[in-house]
């Protein structure tokens, strides 16, 4: 970790000109992994009302781990702070105790949207889950056990969280999905969608802040790599969680309607 003069931001939060050099190389460098999952084609199918109910009903109980043990993961980070020892710690504990919070409600919106296509309560919190849908979530217990806390909210906060950001406005972009649902259940089954496109652009920023302040403007080879290996790796396992519902869910008709159809 680099001392307290090590990086001051004073450019727009989501500028990354407001970042030093090697983060904007960090950040291009792991752009890739994160495209391959924003683009994928479960997102694109969601987007335009066309994903099967097999595919739809099996990504969310499979999501479920994560965005139910999200504000867990953010626990462990807050353990490893430490009030005044640090300006990038004060900064992590604000952002960690406030979103703490905001994650508990994400997961209420969370199952509202898997009920609106199907899902029920006990079958996304007690179905067994293969186990290609638990890897992420085991990638961040473990990251967010064992490693420092810049590398942990990278691989979480930054890496999860942006990439998430994304492929919620890509599917929000246009009305096929919502247009599923009938009027008077769209705001509720589309509020998870909603608010990740819409109110928590800023998360993944104020993140990758934190983390440039806790490791300076001048960082060793070994923080950067590490770093660069805990995004990537977050934005991989996503891959494979995408990959595996479009592969091993298949329709069992040609004709199977998009998850939210059956409820209109």
């Amino acid at each position: 970790m680099n001392k307290e003069t090590g990086f001051t931001r004073n450019g727009p939060l989501m500028d990354i000109r407001s970042y030093p050099e090697w983060t904007r190389e960090l950040v291009a460098h792991c752009d890739e992994h994160k495209r391959r999952v924003v683009e994928h084609e479960l997102f694109l199918k969601m987007r335009d009302g066309m994903l099967p109910t097999s595919i739809h009903q099996a990504f969310l109980r499979g999501g479920w781990p994560v965005i139910e043990q999200f504000p867990q993961y953010m626990a462990r980070n807050l353990l490893k702070v430490r009030y005044g020892k640090h300006r990038g710690h004060d900064m992590a504990r604000r952002y960690l105790i406030r979103n703490i919070r905001v994650e508990q409600n994400h997961a209420d919106h969370w199952v509202h949207w898997a009920a609106a296509c199907g899902v029920d309560s006990h079958s996304l919190l007690h179905d067994g889950q293969a186990l290609e849908t638990l890897t992420l979530s085991h990638w961040c217990h473990q990251v967010c056990d064992r490693e420092s806390l810049e590398v942990a909210m990278a691989a979480t906060n930054y890496a999860i969280e942006g990439a998430t950001g994304e492929w919620c406005s890509a599917v929000c972009a246009k009305e096929d999905y919502a247009r599923q649902f009938p009027k008077e259940k769209r705001a509720k089954a589309m509020k998870w969608l909603a608010l990740h496109a819409h109110y928590d652009d800023e998360h993944p920023w104020e993140a990758l802040d934190i983390i440039v302040t806790l490791v300076g403007v001048d960082p060793t080879a070994h923080q950067v790599a590490e770093l660069r290996h805990a995004i990537c790796q977050s934005h991989r396992y996503m891959r494979l969680l995408l990959d595996h519902y479009m592969t091993q869910y298949v329709p069992d008709s040609n004709n199977e309607h998009a998850a939210g159809m059956l409820l209109a």
